[in-house]
């Protein structure tokens, strides 16, 4: 069990912020920010090691390679408990949504942060990460404390960082697999006809605390029928019936880093049509597999994947592309897609997500793996079987 012992060191969060602050002197910016909410931490928390409750959290980095937390008024013990970096800053444009006024507040200002990480000066080159989830109310402050400076989307800069993974990292991300297999055998065992999604979910996540997560990877999928059909989606209080087939996407978190793995059961047996589709996922899922060792095109093997299914008839149930990035998110940057423009390279992390969906159903193959310097390992436990339970 884990319980806290496989975890990201303290010096590599500091490790981060040099390579960071390397990136930023190559690409003639003054300053990097990072935002982050409760939904997707990974940016502040790559650096920092928060992950923000309620309010927002951001990270900011100078290019001479000094940083500092930011946070909203509630989380100042919380963030400073938690923080790695050594500068704290409370600013209002982190409050949470409920939108206090904190009239009783003397929070610190964008300028307090800059000044103190060494950014000085009127034409700054800034640039911000996270963009998706920069909230509008944050970007107005950054543009309000700077108003002469240009503002640069970065995101490509958090992507360089993210993209190649370190032993640590990987440590994490298996032992999430670990657990989340734990978790996915126990559901297995006790689910029956009768049962509703939302308590499957909780045997779930009974199992992934009780062995040394510090949360779920994802919001737990437990889907049936018709609900197999969304690519994405949350259980609900649908009771199971005998012959259903039942979509698993069980994770487990660990130091940050989420590692789900995914695959239908059957209430038992699987015949006819329904089988024929939920094979053929599990062909085309080995059959990416096949194809991933350093040095290949990731487009190639998106385009490869979609021919698959054309050749096999089945290009009216493609859905999206054979593999996506993961870490401390479990869909990170990048995609694996057509339009992809990169090769694989040794230490990048992904899930190979096999998804197949008809007008009724649909199911996921999914698992977690490294690439290597010859081909890749399977950082899960192996699936490809399918259960076909008896009652």
């Amino acid at each position: 069990m884990s319980h806290g012992n496989i975890r990201i060191p303290d010096q590599e969060y500091k490790d981060r912020v040099k390579r960071a602050a390397a990136i930023l002197q190559r690409e003639g910016l003054d300053a990097l920010i990072v935002n982050s909410n409760e939904a997707d931490y990974a940016n502040a928390r790559y650096f920092s090691g928060f992950w923000p409750l309620f309010e927002r959290a951001g990270v900011a980095i100078s290019a001479g390679g000094d940083a500092a937390l930011m946070c909203g008024p509630e989380s100042r013990h919380f963030a400073g408990d938690r923080n790695k970096l050594d500068k704290l800053f409370i600013l209002m444009e982190y409050r949470e949504s409920a939108d206090p006024a904190y009239p009783e507040l003397v929070p610190d200002t964008f300028h307090d942060v800059f000044k103190a990480i060494g950014v000085t000066g009127k034409k700054l080159r800034i640039g911000v990460a996270s963009y998706l989830d920069t909230s509008v109310i944050t970007m107005e402050g950054i543009k309000a404390a700077f108003p002469e400076a240009e503002i640069v989307r970065a995101d490509h800069i958090m992507v360089e960082l993210r993209l190649i993974k370190s032993k640590n990292e990987i440590a994490c991300l298996r032992e999430g697999y670990r657990i989340a297999d734990l978790a996915t055998q126990q559901v297995i065992k006790e689910i029956r006809p009768g049962m509703t999604e939302l308590q499957a979910v909780g045997i779930a996540q009974r199992v992934i605390y009780e062995n040394g997560a510090e949360y779920e990877g994802l919001p737990m999928y437990v889907f049936s029928e018709a609900s197999t059909r969304h690519a994405i989606s949350r259980s609900s209080y649908r009771k199971f019936e005998k012959g259903d087939i039942v979509q698993l996407n069980l994770s487990a978190k660990i130091d940050g880093y989420s590692a789900a793995i995914g695959y239908p059961i059957v209430l038992g047996k699987l015949e006819g049509m329904r089988r024929d589709v939920v094979m053929f996922g599990l062909k085309a899922h080995q059959w990416t597999e096949q194809q991933i060792k350093p040095g290949v095109a990731a487009s190639s093997v998106a385009k490869g994947f979609y021919k698959f299914y054309a050749d096999n008839g089945y290009e009216k149930n493609f859905v999206y592309g054979p593999m996506h990035g993961t870490g401390m998110i479990e869909v990170e940057a990048p995609w694996v897609e057509t339009s992809s423009t990169y090769d694989f390279a040794p230490n990048m992390t992904f899930q190979i997500d096999t998804y197949i969906s008809t007008d009724t159903f649909g199911v996921r193959w999914e698992k977690g793996i490294a690439i290597t310097e010859t081909g890749y390992e399977v950082l899960s436990a192996p699936i490809g079987k399918l259960y076909e339970l008896e009652f």
